[in-house]
């Protein structure tokens, strides 16, 4: 009997083994929002690399803590494609969250025979010949004018972060992901985007997620299904969370983008 419980042990062992070499074929490429960088993503990417995939956090053009604040949308565009060149990625799965949902759809435009799915995180979805500012509310036009800064970026107020972004964390957590943030390139906000097919004409397979207790925007105007359903045919996933769940809960997000990704 003990060597059978042995033998049933190795054979269970080597069927986790040959999955685990499966899930090493996908590999993803989470980009950041606004205000953050690739490094805020690494508790999800944790997470994910915890079943075998491969995962990788580019930070994009003007996010960076030295980078020239000039940067427009072409300019975050292009980083990221030469980020994808230089790694020699191909059939690779690629998220965006937030502002990060301009540069995904117009890098997938460009390259869509590389891209295996895209994934939406509570990420805009433009046509072509709209800007990020076209899809916010008019509030958010008066709160870049009032926080813009003399090198051309914005950096959200703290009371805007902690009510509307990240309602569901603590003080503690709120006060110090705040401090972390990098001030944004607004210019890349008022770009208009240039593609040669809409997200419905793209027929690279796409995700939404969504997290529910997402505040950014009034709920008349919120992420799902006023943006989401401009992908046309796409999966929708839920979760529980707000904007910065990434922060809260990384975890399950992280479950969530794999499930996103899954065949």
């Amino acid at each position: 009997m003990r060597n059978l419980s042995i033998i049933s042990q190795q054979t269970h062992q080597t069927f986790v083994n040959t999955k685990k070499k499966e899930m090493l074929l996908t590999t993803f490429v989470l980009v950041h929002g606004a205000w953050h960088s690739g490094n805020h993503l690494e508790p999800v990417a944790k997470h994910i690399r915890s079943f075998g995939h491969e995962v990788l956090l580019p930070t994009l053009k003007g996010n960076g803590k030295n980078d020239d604040k000039s940067a427009g949308l072409e300019e975050a565009t292009t980083s990221l494609l030469k980020f994808i060149d230089k790694q020699g990625l191909s059939d690779f799965v690629l998220v965006g969250h937030s502002y990060a949902g301009m540069v995904i759809t117009a890098v997938a435009d460009r390259i869509p025979n590389s891209i295996r799915r895209l994934i939406y995180w509570n990420a805009f979805v433009p046509v072509n010949g709209e800007s990020l500012n076209d899809l916010v509310p008019p509030e958010f036009l008066t709160l870049w004018k009032e926080a813009l800064k003399p090198d051309g970026s914005v950096l959200l107020p703290y009371l805007i972060w902690r009510e509307r972004f990240i309602n569901d964390a603590t003080h503690e957590m709120a006060s110090s992901t705040y401090k972390s943030l990098n001030s944004h390139p607004l210019k890349t906000f008022e770009d208009k985007i240039s593609l040669s097919k809409d997200p419905s004409e793209m027929t690279i397979g796409k995700t939404y997620i969504n997290a529910t207790e997402d505040t950014c925007f009034p709920h008349a105007m919120n992420w799902h299904p006023r943006l989401s359903e401009k992908l046309g045919f796409f999966r929708l996933i839920q979760l529980s969370g707000s904007h910065e769940v990434c922060f809260t809960n990384p975890t399950l997000l992280a479950e969530k983008i794999i499930l996103g990704a899954d065949a």
